[in-house]
């Protein structure tokens, strides 16, 4: 059956052909399609852990319960699964295990755009990198293949390109292989000997992949003219086939780590000029000049943010064909918090008191914006409850401490549990928001432990936030309402001041979950409305003036109400009246 398929769809098709039987993830984009879409296999045990640390050990404990297992995270998601990565890596298998990693060059939903083919080398790890959706389901069907031969987890690595696009996949019949007995093998305890014995059978593996790779249909050589040999992979090699068609030769890598010696060495003999094709880190480049091959790469190509076939033009001197135009000038969309989000009124009152506020990942990310311009810096999961406690005990706690940290409730499931350990233990004068709207937002409305349901929507264990905070030794824990502004203000000036350990929970559902019952937009009294603009500084995109007038995008509001609160001429009123 023919069927058009997103690369992530197409990746979950083949872990449910290759007969998968249990996925543990963490939803990051552009990853989070591919568990989602896995999870309408009803053969398939799919759930969200609450990081990747965790799902990479749960994917693990699957496949040595002898049951084809997966997981799926973003680039910098497997920073945080590094840690059991590269013992697993020593360690070995059951039933295979297929580790799903989605880049994202030009940092379209990120904070940094690192390249995830690094730890493959660095864990001594296969990696394949599918550059269409046909490709993303084959080459996780055989992922596990290499996976069960080589006794080792396998890499498939997508980019935003890739995983977002769509493309016809043939799809086949679901195989499930019978589960491998357990049989307990004392040389898995990873210490001394038994650590330096797998170590040694791990660069053994290497090689043997390193001999798969060079004759695996996995890499293929496409010959054209012979002028120009392009070593390429992924969506690069997509742009270059646009580009240069049948004007030069393709070694197509669906295999770049280990990466095949012989025959990298012997297309480059039969070429002109080898230009290596690859966005971010010149990862193939680099292997080739240590070949001894020249090459050109990034001397002509940007290592920093995507690629498109016009920016390869450009940077080949070729001729740019002339874009499609629009003569009118469009102002330019800028990102912003949906109309009514419930951590519109906390930022609007973090801003207010001129508070140090170290942020952390999610769309609340977006208080750092104007109008609000809210949110003094950002690192990683979790940082903004021990990033701030450190910063405090560098500024001194006898002074007045005017800094928070803002943390949302999947991301405080994360990693944000042992930075406030970290605070109460310590007994930082340290102040946590954490910002509770009820869902993973950012990523596409993924449930996580907080909200009591599963990834399914089945009811599931349920987080109680207060709790969790108290039993972790916090005396001050209290729960506000971010759409009253007199009471975020009140707990804010509150727990400032009491130079000790506190949580403030901001709870709101997001706006945007479905099923969510809004009011009636607000209506502006225009014999009340003297345009002083006092509402325009929460930012909200359903507020605008014209004319001298404020003006409310009834497509947009939803009666949340916070804007008649900074308006002193009574001049916003609830449509429902």
């Amino acid at each position: 059956m023919r069927e058009l398929m997103l690369g992530n769809k197409a990746v979950a098709r083949g872990l449910y052909e290759a007969g998968c039987s249990i996925i543990s993830s963490y939803p990051g984009t552009p990853s989070t399609e591919i568990t989602e879409e896995a999870a309408k296999y009803d053969e398939i045990y799919c759930e969200w852990a609450p990081n990747e640390k965790v799902a990479l050990e749960v994917a693990h404990g699957a496949s040595l319960g002898g049951r084809r297992s997966a997981c799926a995270m973003k680039h910098v998601g497997l920073n945080v699964a590094a840690d059991p990565l590269f013992t697993i890596s020593y360690q070995g298998l059951n039933a295979g295990l297929v580790i799903c990693v989605a880049d994202d060059p030009g940092m379209h939903s990120s904070q940094n755009e690192q390249d995830s083919r690094h730890y493959a080398l660095a864990a001594k790890i296969p990696m394949l990198e599918p550059s269409d959706s046909a490709e993303a389901r084959l080459f996780a069907m055989k992922a596990y293949e290499i996976s069960e031969q080589f006794n080792t987890p396998v890499f498939i690595k997508m980019c935003t390109r890739v995983s977002h696009s769509q493309s016809v996949v043939e799809t086949a019949e679901r195989v499930c292989p019978e589960q491998v007995p357990y049989v307990k093998d004392p040389t898995k305890v990873m210490m001394t000997a038994n650590s330096r014995n797998a170590h040694v059978r791990v660069e053994k593996r290497t090689k043997d992949l390193a001999a798969f790779a060079e004759t695996s249909d996995l890499n293929r050589v496409e010959m054209g003219d012979t002028s120009l040999g392009i070593i390429t992979s992924s969506v690069s090699y997509q742009y270059a086939r646009e580009v240069f068609g049948d004007n030069a030769s393709y070694l197509k890598l669906g295999m770049v780590w280990p990466m095949p010696e012989k025959l990298i060495r012997d297309f480059a003999a039969k070429v002109g000029r080898v230009l290596v094709l690859e966005e971010l880190d010149p990862f193939i480049e680099n292997y080739c000049r240590q070949l001894g091959i020249p090459v050109s790469g990034k001397d002509i190509f940007p290592i920093c943010g995507e690629f498109s076939q016009n920016l390869i033009r450009e940077c080949m001197g070729l001729e740019v064909p002339k874009p499609l135009s629009i003569e009118d000038k469009i102002p330019p969309r800028l990102p912003v918090m949906c109309a009514g989000c419930p951590h519109r009124g906390i930022f609007y009152m973090l801003k207010k008191h001129k508070c140090m506020v170290y942020g952390d990942i999610g769309c609340y990310t977006l208080g750092a914006v104007a109008p609000l311009n809210a949110m003094d810096l950002n690192v990683c999961m979790g940082a903004s409850c021990s990033g701030l406690h450190g910063f405090n005990k560098a500024m001194g706690e006898a002074g007045e401490s005017n800094s928070v940290g803002v943390i949302g409730d999947s991301t405080f499931i994360h990693s944000g549990i042992t930075g406030i350990t970290d605070i109460a233990y310590n007994m930082s004068n340290s102040t946590v928001i954490i910002l509770d709207n009820s869902i993973t937002g950012m990523t596409g409305h993924q449930q996580n432990p907080t909200t009591g349901k599963n990834l399914r929507g089945e009811p599931a264990g349920k987080v109680d936030l207060e709790a969790l905070c108290r039993a972790i030794g916090f005396d001050r824990v209290r729960v506000v309402d971010p759409y009253d502004l007199a009471a975020v203000e009140t707990a804010l000036t509150e727990e400032l001041a009491a130079k000790a350990p506190s949580i403030i929970i901001s709870r709101r559902p997001c706006v945007m979950i479905k099923g969510t019952v809004h009011k009636a937009p607000l209506k502006v009294r225009e014999d009340k409305c003297v345009g002083c603009k006092s509402c325009m500084r929460i930012g909200c995109p359903a507020i605008a003036v014209r004319n001298g007038k404020a003006v409310i995008d009834t497509t947009l509001c939803i009666g949340c109400k916070v804007c008649t609160q900074m308006c002193k001429f009574d001049a916003l009123e609830s449509g429902e009246d």
